[in-house]
């Protein structure tokens, strides 16, 4: 009964395994994806396209799309002044969304995620996405909207 039992585990756990490697081989064997990628990191800027929150003058948020890259609990909780809210490991799916001929902005919490988002547009071909350096807590630490003029601002001695 035992060797039954082990030999029913061995095999379902062959079974797991096997399918859970066909999307990662699959993934290896698309040429077109990985041409894509490395024409990007070819010809990316330095900064890959960040920016920070104090490199943006208060007037030119509303020329931005914003995008909130966290879920939906987050955002609801808190997000930047007109975000939309698209979480990043959909913003492919949603690219409908996503506008080609005006800039847009992508944030999450501190800026790891929504790398991943704004790669994965520029891999798609939106040349105008920026990613917010440091994300929603440096831009709220920063003085939000404000943070150009906080950083330009006069010192007070």
């Amino acid at each position: 009964m035992k060797k039954f039992l082990y030999r029913r585990l061995f095999a379902a756990g062959l079974a797991t395994l096997a399918l859970s490697a066909v999307p990662v081989a699959a993934l290896a064997q698309d040429n077109a994806a990985i041409d894509a990628m490395e024409a990007y990191l070819d010809f990316v800027d330095y900064g890959g396209a960040t920016i920070f929150p104090e490199q943006i003058p208060k007037d030119d948020w509303k020329k931005f799309v914003v995008i909130d890259a966290r879920d939906a609990t987050q955002f609801a909780k808190d997000h930047i002044p007109n975000a939309i809210n698209i979480e990043w490991r959909r913003v492919l799916a949603e690219r409908s969304r996503i506008p080609k001929d005006k800039p847009v902005l992508v944030y999450c919490n501190t800026g790891s995620l929504s790398a991943q988002a704004g790669f994965a547009l520029r891999v798609a071909g939106y040349d105008n996405v920026r990613i917010l350096q440091g994300g929603f807590a440096e831009w709220k630490a920063k003085g939000g909207t404000d943070a150009a003029t906080k950083a330009t601002g006069a010192a007070v001695h």
